[in-house]
């Protein structure tokens, strides 16, 4: 896929680094040629210019995600970005510190990557309030677990304890050694 962008004349263009990378990399950009960095102190964040402008085809989206090394060297994070289709503005980056030391940021720094997105276009339809997962529209009994639910030690839905009845021998099949109820306790209608 060809994704169209403009930029300003003294802008960086993004760059995917290795062919097989995901994202493209976008660079701090400032409009005002006299500035050549930027600080961002502890717990604040900050808009950063890319100059950089994209022709985001209908039916994907830009998702913004951290580059790797600006969370785990610097604790320079992304704000939750989403370039729409449609927008036709600059994309600007937010920055958020989340560490304990100021930390500047020089004009062409690397600064966050784009990675494209293909987008399901839904249409939400309420119904009462008991009656979401009537139809088998879903894999799992999760229900109304939370914050942590999944860890939890549960006996049904799709991680029980192990129900091995030996240890699995070299080429053994996993489904011969798992108990057919398991098997059909997780299993959705249909398969």
């Amino acid at each position: 896929m060809i994704l169209e962008y403009t930029k300003r004349k003294d802008a960086k263009a993004p760059e995917r680094a290795n062919p097989s990378d995901a994202g493209l990399d976008v660079f701090y950009n400032p409009e005002d040629p006299k500035v050549v960095s930027c600080s961002i102190k502890p717990g604040e964040n900050m808009l950063l210019p890319t100059g950089l402008k994209f022709g985001i085809p209908h039916g994907y989206m830009l998702q913004v995600c951290n580059r790797s090394s600006m969370g785990a060297k610097r604790s320079l994070v992304v704000g939750a970005h989403i370039v729409d289709s449609g927008y036709d503005g600059e994309v600007f980056i937010d920055l958020h510190n989340i560490g304990t030391e100021t930390q500047y940021i020089d004009k062409g720094a690397k600064i966050a990557q784009l990675v494209m997105v293909p987008v399901v276009h839904f249409r939400a339809r309420q119904v009462d309030e008991d009656s979401l997962y009537t139809d088998d529209i879903s894999m799992s009994n999760r229900g109304d677990g939370s914050l942590g639910s999944t860890d939890s030690n549960r006996t049904n839905g799709l991680c029980p304890p192990s129900t091995f009845t030996s240890e699995p021998k070299k080429f053994d099949s996993i489904r011969e050694q798992v108990t057919e109820s398991w098997i059909s306790s997780w299993l959705p209608n249909g398969f």
